[in-house]
């Protein structure tokens, strides 16, 4: 067994990499380490797949996922711009909205009430930004589906690259 610095740490310690930055607790703490240290965290939500629940569980079809029609539970996870896990939500099941996964958690509250915070996130959150005050930023809105002007096309591209750009972290802290 190993006695280096990572040994001594306990699952709720803080990593070697960001000393001051809580890896679990609740998510108010890490709203307020965010806002107190001037950081940027960024969200998304994760499908982890399962067995399928029992026959004679009654809540079985919640499972399915509505993306990849699969059984599975989600997770939502918040990361720093470094792409350094902070929380990691208990899990729901499959069928629950990224939206809806996050305001059961209370992060609809949490930046309005705490410290200004911005949190990029995707489009699985689009009008949490309304509901915290701008605070939870999704990429920007498409208005035309079918042909769209020329200059809305120069427009809009950009604008959705460069929030894509800004939030990628969060899939990298994602990935095994």
């Amino acid at each position: 067994m190993s006695t280096g610095p990572s040994a001594r740490r306990g699952p709720c310690s803080p990593s070697e990499d960001a000393p001051s930055a809580p890896t679990c607790g609740c998510l108010a703490e890490v709203v307020d380490h965010l806002g107190a240290t001037g950081k940027t965290g960024i969200i998304d939500g994760t499908e982890i797949r399962v067995r399928r629940p029992a026959v004679g569980r009654k809540d079985r079809e919640r499972f399915i996922s509505g993306k990849n029609m699969q059984n599975a539970v989600k997770a939502m996870v918040f990361t720093d711009g470094d792409g350094r896990l902070l929380f990691c939500s208990p899990t729901e099941p499959g069928s629950c909205a990224d939206i809806t996964h996050a305001r059961e958690l209370g992060l609809v509250r949490l930046p309005v009430d705490g410290p200004a915070v911005e949190i990029p996130a995707d489009a699985g959150y689009q009008g949490l930004g309304a509901q915290t005050g701008g605070r939870v930023v999704t990429p920007p809105h498409r208005k035309f589906k079918k042909n769209a002007p020329a200059w809305y096309e120069e427009m809009h591209e950009p604008q959705r690259k460069a929030h894509s750009s800004r939030r990628i972290r969060v899939e990298h802290g994602i990935a095994p």
